[in-house]
């Protein structure tokens, strides 16, 4: 990576940044409150579609879709704003794989058909791959973010947008983020490219940088409500915060988070920037901000004590988000080992 950010590359944020993330923050807050999306798990869902029509009355579907399809054309960098509060709240959306990975697909080929209903928030697409894939390849049985009123199925080189698919959601660690198995038989398939086999290794490549920024508002979540937790919590007539041990573990995990951010940060401006370091950049975030998510999720439930433990306390949430994460467009070690490549260091020993 660069010893500087290049003059383009975009590392603080602007007004427009900020003010959209209060908008999110806000929709969020409103439609996604931690004790609606407990009822997830009990078969239960009033918070998905509230949220995305919040989202769709602030135009996120359409913020990297380009303007003269319908489009905000924004950037990376305020997609990742988005995701950001999102993994602050553990809240259920299919952002990330319709309106980050899907519509990125569909922008490198130049799509006019599917994308203006995507950047209206009139549908939701998502793309059939293997969950844990860092490259494309061929179409999964079960896929992530469904149902999807689209599905992108790549066959080889070519990639088809099929619609009236049966998609059968299947218990997952994450019930915000649905796996579904899906049968193909009967759907409609049309063509929408012979040769898109780099618009979806860019689309995976721009959501595995993205998915670090919601991977930070995982991280810092935890780390926000455990430091007030140990504020308030008092043991032996004493704060429990005051203990030594607490305060080392705490500092070490704010360092982390921090280094979480300003990784993830760089991705997204880098991929905003359309900087050559954008490969480079996505590789470092996702190999250490999925880590730090999970660590910091279960110092939070740790350091909770007995509270963390329960299913009322949102917790529970943001560890199996984290978890979930983790793996979603590929593990940490994958990542690591793309960036190996990158720079030209050797391979693991077989």
């Amino acid at each position: 990576m660069t010893a500087t950010a290049p003059a383009d590359v975009r590392l603080l944020a602007d007004d427009v940044e900020t003010d959209l993330r209060a908008s999110v923050r806000k929709a969020i807050d409103k439609h996604a409150p931690a004790e609606r999306v407990n009822g997830l798990y009990d078969g239960t869902d009033d918070v998905t579609a509230p949220l995305w029509s919040a989202f769709v009355e602030l135009g996120l579907p359409g913020l990297l879709v380009p303007e003269d399809l319908g489009g905000a054309g924004a950037t990376a960098v305020e997609a990742a704003a988005v995701l950001e509060e999102l993994g602050r709240a553990a809240a259920p959306s299919s952002y990330l794989t319709s309106s980050v990975v899907a519509t990125t697909v569909l922008v490198a080929l130049g799509d006019e058909t599917v994308l203006p209903g995507l950047a209206a928030g009139e549908l939701t697409a998502a793309v059939a791959v293997r969950p844990t894939a860092l490259r494309h390849g061929p179409a999964a049985t079960t896929i992530v973010g469904a149902p999807a009123d689209v599905l992108l199925v790549p066959e080889g080189d070519a990639l088809y947008a099929v619609r009236g698919a049966t998609a059968t959601v299947v218990p997952s660690l994450d019930m915000t983020r649905p796996l579904a198995d899906v049968d193909l038989d009967g759907a409609e398939r049309v063509l929408l490219s012979s040769d898109a086999s780099a618009a979806i290794d860019r689309g995976l490549m721009v959501g595995a940088g993205l998915l670090a920024a919601e991977q930070v508002g995982v991280a810092r979540w935890a780390l926000e409500a455990t430091v007030a937790y140990l504020k308030e919590r008092r043991q032996f007539g004493r704060v429990v915060g005051g203990y030594q041990a607490l305060k080392h573990r705490l500092a070490d995990l704010y360092a982390q988070v921090e280094q979480a951010d300003a990784a993830a940060r760089y991705a997204a401006a880098t991929i905003a920037a359309d900087d050559p370091d954008a490969p480079l950049a996505v590789a470092v975030a996702a190999s250490f901000c999925g880590e730090t998510a999970v660590h910091a999720t279960e110092e939070a439930v740790q350091l909770h004590g007995g509270l963390g433990m329960t299913w009322e306390h949102p917790a529970h949430l943001h560890l199996k988000r984290a978890k979930s994460d983790e793996l979603l467009l590929g593990s940490p070690e994958a990542h690591r080992a793309v960036l190996a490549a990158l720079v030209d260091l050797p391979g693991p020993r077989v």
